[in-house]
């Protein structure tokens, strides 16, 4: 398989731990199999480290004063910088228990002391392996958001749009209480809602004047051709629904499926409102902005016509009237 061919000479791997020797006899392995190793003596210097270069992956102690392994673990996988960064916990502890802790601390795997040369080599490749795809899943992240960021910048009307969408969404989504995946998916979902826009003719898309009947059939393609653009990506799932559905009414008005009330998924509804209300508050070709107030009272009647979900819009003005006051405070 072209996996096990991949060369990954050069991956920088940290080594942990308290004790000089065992940090130089881990080094000294890796280092004659071509991969680019730093030491680290305690727990705060690794997350020194880390804050300072990326890094492949991490092997770590359990057993140090000051920060145990368990704890450099721990803010590891709570940070979204490092999340994602491969640990891998070497500890001469055996019981049941400790590795029930190395799991919950969000350990990536386990190598017991004293190692054996084959398994840690072979566990080494295998976690840079993973990091290396997940890189990659991270890179075409990136190029499609700033492909959708691209698609604002085309308008001086509309630059910066999806970036104040995904702003708002995410603002939203914590007033209600969503979960970290779930905001996540908001803020992707956010960025990327219109990326369809980029197989819209340009004459359609940058039309001064209202659309025709036609020219408008075209135009809401674009939820369906940005579900198909992002849809390859295992990673963009959970903003698959927001693509495709933040069109969406609840009285059932909307498109590209029709989808009413609770068919509609929430986050799709909280875009779906962060968009007209961004388009109602900036000035456009067509109109200038309107002042919040005025933006909330329009949001307010279009939920009693059944176009926006009511909880919704009491979040955002929650929100939007806590910021106003943060931003009183500081005058």
């Amino acid at each position: 398989m072209l996996l096990e061919h991949l060369d990954y000479t050069g991956a920088r791997v940290l080594v942990v731990d308290d004790n000089p020797l065992n940090v130089e006899l881990v080094a000294d392995n890796l280092e004659q199999e071509g991969y680019a190793v730093e030491r680290a003596f305690s727990g705060e210097e690794a997350l020194r480290k880390i804050g300072e270069r990326p890094f492949d992956l991490v092997l770590l102690d359990v057993m140090m004063p000051g920060l145990s392994g368990y704890e450099v673990c721990e803010r590891l996988k709570r940070d979204e910088k490092t999340h994602l960064l491969p640990v891998v916990m070497l500890t001469a502890l055996d019981k049941r228990e400790d590795k029930i802790r190395g799991i919950a601390a969000g350990a990536d795997d386990f190598i017991n002391k004293p190692f054996d040369r084959a398994e840690l080599l072979i566990r080494v490749k295998s976690c840079i392996r993973t990091k290396r795809l997940t890189d990659d899943l991270e890179t075409a992240e990136s190029i499609l958001v700033a492909l959708g960021n691209a698609i604002d910048a085309k308008d001086a009307y509309t630059e910066g749009h999806a970036e104040r969408v995904a702003h708002y969404s995410v603002a939203v989504g914590r007033k209600l209480g969503l979960s970290y995946e779930r905001l996540r998916a908001l803020r992707l979902g956010g960025v990327l809602h219109d990326i369809g826009k980029i197989g819209i003719p340009e004459a359609i898309l940058n039309k001064p004047g209202p659309l025709t009947a036609e020219e408008f059939d075209v135009m809401k393609k674009h939820p369906e051709i940005g579900e198909r653009i992002c849809g390859p990506l295992k990673s963009l799932r959970g903003m698959l629904p927001i693509i495709r559905s933040h069109h969406e009414r609840p009285n059932g008005s909307g498109y590209p499926d029709g989808l009413s009330g609770e068919a509609i998924p929430l986050e799709a509804r909280i875009v779906c409102l962060a968009d007209v209300y961004d388009a109602l508050a900036t000035t456009r070709s067509y109109k200038r902005a309107f002042t919040r107030e005025r933006c909330i009272e329009i949001l307010r009647q279009d939920t009693t016509k059944g176009l926006f979900d009511p909880v919704v819009v009491e979040a955002f003005a929650a929100y939007l009237a806590e910021r106003e006051e943060t931003v009183r405070g500081r005058r």
